[in-house]
């Protein structure tokens, strides 16, 4: 290995090929297709996609992901915490269970509001930020049984979004973060400076890129989230505003050794079968690799 070359825990998400959960998101590519092309981008690992999307039975899931050389990371759970928690932890039995099957080891958790998409969102009272935390943590308990780790993700159009909201959850709950450069920025919060100083609450990491101008636009009222990210909110990493470099040398310095998983949310036009977001990928892996930074597994 170089001086120059430092290995990172790489993979890759669903969600930079247009797979979503969100009902009329865009065209959606089959698993075999997704897998196929990060195998051949040297991806060897990444986050399940959406409930779902893979065989819901573990043993058939993980053939599938050890057809293409391909591991298990965890994946992301988008769900309502602020009521009617048994609903929430019978959901993440499932969830957790399909995870643990396929061997992955990470939860990464979404308040949800109970609404389509991430366009809007209500206010939450009081006791249902409470009950949201406390079905956060039931969460957290019931993944552990499985030996899944559960991760706090601040997403757009949830109920965590804002910094005020970021360091109340950090606060009231003793769940770690999944830090998304992206998401943060969207919603107001530099992902460097939470980064230094939260450093010892970051659990899981994904690497977005972000286009400030489109993010304008959204904080104008001009164009709703799912517009955003169909004019290109989110770029190739090294191509937006985020100082990516920066932030994974924050976080390694701050002793964090878990993944940073590459995400490019992207929605595929219906019906374009051919079209394919893998020179994103690529432009993407090329950029780490030139500011100093390769798959673990990667040769140098």
């Amino acid at each position: 290995m170089t001086e120059s070359l430092y290995p990172l825990r790489i993979a890759a998400a669903p969600i930079s090929w247009g797979v979503c959960e969100v009902p009329g998101w865009g065209h959606l590519l089959d698993a075999r297709t997704v897998l196929a092309e990060m195998a051949a981008l040297g991806i060897t690992a990444t986050e399940l996609g959406p409930p779902g999307y893979l065989p819901t039975e573990p043993g058939v899931s993980r053939g599938l992901l050890d057809g293409f050389g391909i591991e298990a990371v965890g994946g992301f759970l988008a769900t309502v915490l602020h009521r009617e928690p048994e609903r929430a932890l019978e959901l993440a039995r499932e969830t957790v269970a399909m995870f643990a099957g396929c061997g992955a080891e990470i939860l990464v958790l979404a308040a949800a509001t109970g609404l389509t998409g991430y366009d809007t969102r209500p206010r939450l009272t009081g006791p249902e930020w409470r009950t949201l935390v406390t079905t956060a943590a039931a969460i957290r308990d019931i993944a552990a049984a499985d030996g899944v780790r559960t991760v706090l993700h601040p997403h757009i159009g949830t109920h965590v979004e804002t910094e005020p909201e970021i360091e109340r959850f950090l606060a009231d709950s003793d769940l770690d973060l999944c830090l998304d450069t992206g998401h943060l920025l969207v919603g107001g919060t530099d992902p460097v400076l939470l980064a230094r100083r939260y450093s010892d609450r970051i659990g899981h990491i994904h690497l977005k890129d972000v286009r400030l101008a489109v993010v304008d636009e959204i904080r104008s009222g001009r164009i709703e989230y799912s517009d955003a990210v169909r004019r290109g909110l989110y770029a190739p990493l090294g191509t937006g505003d985020v100082d990516i470099a920066a932030l994974v040398r924050v976080t390694r310095t701050a002793g964090y050794r878990g993944w940073y998983v590459i995400e490019q949310d992207a929605v595929l036009d219906t019906g374009a079968s051919a079209e394919t977001p893998s020179g994103d990928m690529r432009v993407s892996l090329d950029y780490l690799s030139a500011v100093g930074f390769v798959a673990d597994s990667a040769p140098v």
